[in-house]
């Protein structure tokens, strides 16, 4: 089977998982680019325009459900754009990304098996939840380095402070994704020059085209279909096996 169509169908079934927990798959994406051999330079650019694709239409469907916190949404996403664009400026190795990648989502994975509460409720929030926004540009500035959206480094810490239920932290992780993703898009661009861009775009149409199908059809998922406690566990073994994979050597 042509390699074209291998991602095409690995970036539809990431887009619809992803999407399904609040996520754009923007480092799975980066991992399957990896693999097929593509210059790391190109893959933020593409990592994040697929995010934004994803997410767009997570983000509309969540909050149209009444899902979004907004508060505490825009809050976050505040502090951590700004951080996403400056980490955008930032050039790394091809070797460093990879590692840097792949320790972070497996150290993502295991803190997302902590057992939490689900619900948000009475006594559900935790004591730390508070101190979520010390938390944004630090994640935001570490995103924007390694071209992806955030969302895979902040839904574990809201999770293990129990800033809100499970379906409220996909739908904030989907938010943030959407506007940290345009951020470090744009430094991404001022770093390597839109030409770069427009060159991978043309060559990976396809591959938008995918991640649009299949997000639409995860975010629909996870707005009507999944479980709460679901969610925490798709999007751990999700991470690990992205995680996981790069430290092997993409």
């Amino acid at each position: 089977m042509p390699l074209i169509l291998l991602l095409v169908a690995g970036f539809f079934l990431a887009a619809l998982l992803y999407a399904s927990v609040g996520f754009g798959g923007g480092s799975t994406y980066a991992a399957l680019l990896a693999i097929a051999g593509t210059d790391h330079r190109v893959l933020p650019l593409i990592a994040l325009a697929c995010n934004i694709v994803v997410v767009a239409g997570a983000t509309v469907r969540f909050a149209r459900a009444g899902i979004t916190p907004w508060k505490g949404a825009l809050a976050l996403t505040a502090l951590a754009a700004p951080a996403a664009f400056v980490g955008g400026l930032i050039s790394i190795e091809r070797e460093a990304f990879l590692l840097l990648l792949g320790a972070s989502l497996v150290l993502t994975a295991l803190t997302m098996l902590i057992p939490v509460r689900e619900k948000a409720g009475e006594g559900a929030r935790g004591q730390w939840a508070k101190m979520m926004p010390f938390a944004a540009a630090p994640i935001g500035f570490l995103a924007g380095l390694v071209g992806i959206g955030g969302g895979i480094f902040l839904a574990p810490l809201l999770h293990l402070t129990r800033w809100h239920g499970a379906r409220e932290i996909a739908a904030t992780a989907s938010f943030f994704i959407l506007i940290n993703s345009a951020f470090g898009l744009v430094g991404q661009l001022l770093k390597n020059g839109p030409a770069m861009f427009a060159g991978a775009m043309v060559e990976v149409l396809p591959l938008l085209l995918a991640v649009v199908v299949g997000g639409q059809i995860g975010s629909l998922m996870a707005v009507r279909v999944l479980p709460a406690r679901w969610i925490r566990w798709v999007t751990a073994a999700l991470v690990l096996v992205v995680g996981v994979r790069l430290l092997a050597g993409g």
